[in-house]
């Protein structure tokens, strides 16, 4: 059943996305008087369509991944005499380039409008406010606290960006680790006193995909009590006796002073391939109990960790919302912050730099489509926007058989004042079909990697 709603969350975020891109397109053939023949959701045969009073054929296609619009004159069937005008290939060099264009365009202004519409609905979010930070992770080599609460962050430590939350301050870390850039975080104690500036060196994990064990060694963990609010029936706290309710006092004699302290001493309690007994002495219903819990070892990013199968106190929540201006703005900020970050890793990745296992491919996108969907209307909209500048970004790439490798033909011709010839195109097209094919097998087998635990 979540494999099937995964499925229908993506078809209907690409059944979003993919007609709004192709909009793009079509909108503006039309303004540049350019005949289109098919609009088309997705490929392969027609399952439905409708012929407009211009002759262009609305269809719904039987293969739901994709979808095209076919203008007259771009490909070798010939064109009728009256219709010379009206073809895709006669017309100016910059109109043909804005056709091109439009399509990424849209998706551009798309993501900035979702954006904004997520920036004025507003949500909860965990409050920037810090917990203990793992064991030899950058938050506590940067000389992070419990307590501690981030109130902005700079590249260079001279322009600041307010952060309002834990989210945007983990969205921070993430394009600056992306790039192999430091961040500056400007922090106060828990009541907003005692401002301080610190440096996270998130250069030093540039390039790195996204996973569990990257978060564990920045290592930025929200503040929350250390309260167990769950107990997994048949799992390692359970058989030594914690209730839901027990607030821990101490493991092994030291003080627990929040979640994310006992979360790290949980992780690293066994000696090798062997768990480690500890020694708890928690607070229930008035009275202390001393208990000796043992974890149970799991596989998590490529290392060894301890589990106790018990859920852990929420953290403090804040409502977030931006008024019609400022939300904006915001939108624009984020579209464009992702943009710089997708291009700079991209070019990481080609000189080596970052890992290629920062390719994601649909089973990945699923996954987060089902898990946004399930979170509620704004996680939903955030991720069709983070989707929707994906695509926009990708599409430019100058490669043949995308928007960006036409662009740069066009380039070309508006440069020499003469065409591409076709045997270069041809060339082009095979190079760049093998490229997408190698693009679209490397993320499949990075999903595949990420599900089997090989990552």
């Amino acid at each position: 059943m979540e494999l099937i709603q995964k499925a229908f969350w993506f078809f209907i975020a690409i059944g979003i996305l993919v007609p709004i891109h192709e909009w793009g397109h079509y909108r503006v053939a039309r303004a540049c008087g350019v005949k289109v023949l098919r609009f088309s959701v997705g490929f392969g045969r027609v399952l439905w369509s409708r012929v407009d009073r211009r002759g262009t054929e609305f269809a719904i296609s039987a293969v739901p991944l994709g979808g095209y619009v076919r203008m007259l004159g771009m490909g070798d069937e010939p064109v009728a005499a009256h219709e010379r005008d009206q073809a895709f290939k006669n017309r100016p060099v910059r109109q043909r380039a804005a056709i091109l264009a439009a399509g990424p365009a849209a998706n551009w202004v798309l993501a900035i409008l979702l954006f904004t519409v997520v920036a004025w609905i507003g949500s909860e979010q965990p409050k920037a406010l810090l917990g203990t930070p793992p064991s030899a992770s950058l938050a506590e080599r940067a000389g992070l606290h419990a307590g501690d609460w981030v109130r902005a962050v700079s590249s260079d430590g001279q322009q600041w960006e307010d952060v309002q939350s834990l989210i945007d301050l983990q969205d921070a870390v993430a394009r600056a680790q992306a790039v192999g850039e430091g961040l500056h975080l400007s922090v106060t104690d828990a009541h907003g006193h005692a401002s301080r500036s610190v440096r996270l060196e998130t250069e030093r994990m540039a390039g790195r995909a996204p996973d569990a064990k990257r978060s564990n060694e920045i290592g930025l963990v929200p503040l929350a009590e250390p309260l167990i609010p769950q107990v997994v029936a048949g799992g390692p706290g359970a058989a030594a006796g914690l209730l839901a309710g027990d607030r821990v006092l101490t493991i092994d004699g030291q003080a627990v002073p929040d979640a994310g302290f006992l979360l790290d001493v949980v992780r690293r309690a066994h000696d090798g391939e062997q768990p480690r007994a500890m020694v708890w002495r928690v607070e229930r219903a008035g009275q202390v109990v001393e208990l000796n819990p043992m974890p149970r070892l799991v596989e998590s990013a490529g290392q060894r960790i301890g589990r106790l199968d018990i859920g852990l106190s929420p953290p403090e929540l804040v409502f977030v919302s931006y008024g019609p201006i400022d939300g904006l703005w915001r939108g624009v900020q984020q579209c464009w912050g992702m943009a710089t970050t997708m291009v700079k890793l991209i070019g990481r990745i080609l000189i080596g730099e970052a890992s290629v296992k920062n390719f994601s491919g649909p089973l990945t996108i699923a996954d987060y489509a089902g898990k946004s969907a399930q979170a509620g209307l704004s996680p939903f909209l955030n991720f069709l926007a983070t989707i929707s500048m994906s695509l926009a970004v990708l599409n430019l790439l100058p490669l043949p058989m995308l928007d960006g490798g036409h662009l740069m033909y066009y380039l070309f011709e508006g440069i020499s004042g003469r065409p591409l010839s076709e045997w270069w195109q041809q060339q082009l097209q095979r190079a760049g079909l093998l490229i997408l094919m190698l693009m679209m097998a490397l993320a499949l087998s990075n999903d595949v990697a990420r599900y089997a635990g090989w990552h």
